[in-house]
C-alpha cells in the first residue's frame, strides 16, 4: 500500500496574547483553525504559507521562524497531515480582500479561548501548535530547502 500524506503549512500569529485563527466549513461542520492549507506544486513552504494566510485572512504574513513539524492521522478517514507550522507577524489587513473559499472569518482567539472551543478544532494540531509556540519552539527558517526542479540524469 503506498502511503500519501496531505503536506500543509501553517501560520501562528500572536497578538496581546490572541492568535489569528479561521472559522471555516468542514463538511458539516464549522470548525476553527490556523489559517492553513495544502502546498502547491512548484510552491516553497514559505510562499504556501504566506498565500494560505492571505487568501484565508486577508492579512499579510512575514513568517520569522519554524514553530515545528506535525503528523496526525485522522482518526475516521484514511488520510494523513504533514503540517510545517510557522510562527512570524503579520504586516497589513487587505479589508475588502474576500476569503476563501469555506473560510467564514478570521478571528482571534487567546490560548484559553481554544480550550473552551476544543470541541470545534479542525484536529488536536491546533492547540499543539499553539502551545509549541507558547513554550518557545523555533528553529531557524534555514531549516527548509527548497531545491529548484533540476533534470536527474541516470548514472
Amino acid at each position: 500500500m503506498t502511503w500519501k500524506p496531505d503536506v500543509t503549512v501553517a501560520a501562528i500569529v500572536e497578538n496581546d496574547g490572541r492568535f489569528l485563527m479561521v472559522e471555516e466549513h468542514v463538511g458539516h461542520r464549522l470548525v476553527i483553525n490556523q489559517p492553513a492549507g495544502h502546498l502547491e506544486v512548484n510552491e516553497s513552504f514559505t510562499n504556501a504559507v504566506v498565500r494560505e494566510t492571505l487568501e484565508e485572512t486577508a492579512w499579510t504574513f512575514v513568517p520569522d521562524a519554524l514553530t515545528g513539524i506535525y503528523l496526525w492521522q485522522h482518526p475516521e478517514r484514511n488520510v494523513s497531515f504533514l503540517r510545517i507550522t510557522f510562527c512570524g507577524t503579520v504586516t497589513h489587513h487587505h479589508p475588502d480582500r474576500p476569503l476563501d473559499h469555506g473560510i467564514k472569518r478570521a478571528l482571534w482567539l487567546s490560548r484559553e479561548e481554544l480550550e473552551q472551543k476544543q470541541s470545534q478544532l479542525r484536529s488536536p494540531m491546533v492547540t499543539r501548535c499553539v502551545d509549541d509556540y507558547l513554550a518557545g519552539s523555533r528553529y531557524p527558517m534555514s531549516a527548509l530547502t527548497h531545491l529548484a526542479a533540476v533534470k536527474v540524469f541516470p548514472t
